[in-house]
């Protein structure tokens, strides 16, 4: 059974040492890709979330091989592998629930010849559409169905083909899952316009050690040579940058003394510099970041003194995944900032829960908000109230426990979809939070 409320008493000062969990975008790609050999795969730093347990658990449906070696890592082998348990309710009950399942049908496509998924669930942002994965298979060669009573998907082919592929947009999962097919098909594939995130990058590198032959990794236009047959690896994932975001961003908003270890600060982009923007100071000490406690943070201007604005965008750009971060962050800075969601029409619709929690936000339109900062004259005040996807819910959580008073956050099974034990770690730093 779900626990599924947080208690929260904020206004506590936090202060310690916290490990970001290994990356939840990029666990969800690289456990896919084990499909690919029949070969063992070790896998290492693999996160404790219900997202990526509910991935597991549709890989040994599928007849993979899962050990657990140590905590955070896995063993996997796909040697013997049922496509008949694609029909079963349990394949059509799990996959719906989480969205990265998409990512199962390159590799099954390019190395058994079909792929079957439901619709898949996942985060309520706004419209995600699948076009672009099924677009680049489809290019492969892959004969793409759709039923639209079932609400499902069914592809397949015999042996897939290597093209020239221009991406319609820039997808993160839509290219992993070109580039996971390309690998095992005939001839050459380019994949131009495609997304280069660390996470891709990762892939990349791993199935080049499995005996891919990918070039231009890193890159938005991808060379790959199709092989015959890939063979077994180990893996370490990156530690999550949405984390690191994240505690950066508790650590301003509790004023708050910590230090996020480990957080291989050569891939994070252009996280850091928007953070230091938003008034944040810490330090670079080795790759750990030392975030000091601060009575005040203030949000620069443009070089003109008009007002920030915050926006996402494709890699190396500012992640989507750390605007909510952001913008609870602005309720209490000196100065003001427009937020600007470009991605995803709907993420910003929690700005409802921090306006009765007392701060000052004026949502412009479903993907811009502007936050008046409150410099902490005014402190947020403890509420109840509902997480409506993951990184909503780990912002409204940081909100909490800074506000004055008591929080009630339900539905927070949203928050463990991408947030390990994320209650008891923040305890470690002092935070009063418990399971209701």
């Amino acid at each position: 059974m779900i626990t599924d409320a947080f208690e929260v008493v904020g206004g506590k000062q936090l202060q310690g040492e916290i490990t970001p969990q290994g990356a939840k975008n990029e666990a969800l790609q690289i456990l896919c890709a084990t499909l690919l050999t029949d070969q063992e795969v070790i896998i290492e730093n693999v996160p404790n979330i219900l997202d990526v347990n509910r991935l597991i658990n549709l890989l040994k449906g599928l007849g993979v091989k899962v050990q657990q070696l140590e905590k955070e890592k896995y063993s996997f082998q796909a040697d013997e592998i049922d496509l008949d348990f694609f029909q079963s309710e349990a394949f059509q009950r799990n996959a719906k629930s989480i969205r990265g399942s998409v990512m199962l049908i390159g590799p099954l496509l390019t190395r058994f010849g079909r792929a079957y998924l439901p619709k898949p669930g996942g985060d309520k942002i706004g419209r995600r559409r699948l076009d672009t994965h099924f677009h680049g298979l489809k290019m492969l060669g892959g004969e793409f169905k759709f039923d639209e009573a079932d609400n499902t998907f069914f592809i397949e082919s015999p042996r897939l083909k290597g093209t020239y592929l221009l991406m319609d947009e820039i997808s993160v999962t839509g290219t992993a899952n070109v580039v996971m097919a390309a690998v095992l098909a005939e001839g050459t594939t380019t994949i131009y316009n495609a997304a280069c995130e660390p996470y891709v990058q990762q892939l990349c590198k791993m199935l080049n050690r499995m005996g891919a032959k990918i070039s231009g990794v890193g890159s938005n236009m991808l060379s790959i040579e199709g092989v015959e047959k890939l063979k077994g690896t180990t893996h370490r994932m990156l530690p999550d940058m949405i984390e690191i975001g994240s505690f950066i961003g508790l650590a301003a908003m509790t004023k708050s003394e910590i230090t996020i270890k480990n957080c291989q600060v050569k891939e994070l982009g252009n996280i850091l510099p928007v953070f230091r923007r938003m008034g944040v100071q810490f330090e670079i000490k080795g790759d750990d970041i030392y975030v000091p406690a601060q009575d005040e943070y203030e949000i620069q201007t443009f070089i003109d003194g008009s007002i920030l604005t915050v926006y996402d965008a494709p890699w190396p750009g500012f992640t989507p995944d750390l605007m909510s971060i952001i913008l609870v962050m602005a309720t209490q800075a000196k100065g003001s900032v427009l937020i600007h969601q470009k991605m995803f029409e709907s993420r910003l619709f929690f700005v409802d829960k921090l306006i009765d929690m007392g701060a000052q936000i004026i949502l412009c339109d479903p993907h811009r908000a502007t936050v008046i900062g409150l410099n902490r004259k005014h402190q947020l005040r403890g509420i109840s109230m509902t997480s409506p996807d993951i990184r909503a819910g780990v912002a409204l959580l940081i909100a909490a426990l800074s506000a004055k008073g008591t929080s009630v956050i339900s539905n927070i099974h949203q928050i463990d979809r991408g947030y390990q034990n994320i209650d008891d770690r923040l305890r470690a730093l002092g935070a009063s939070i418990k399971r209701l």
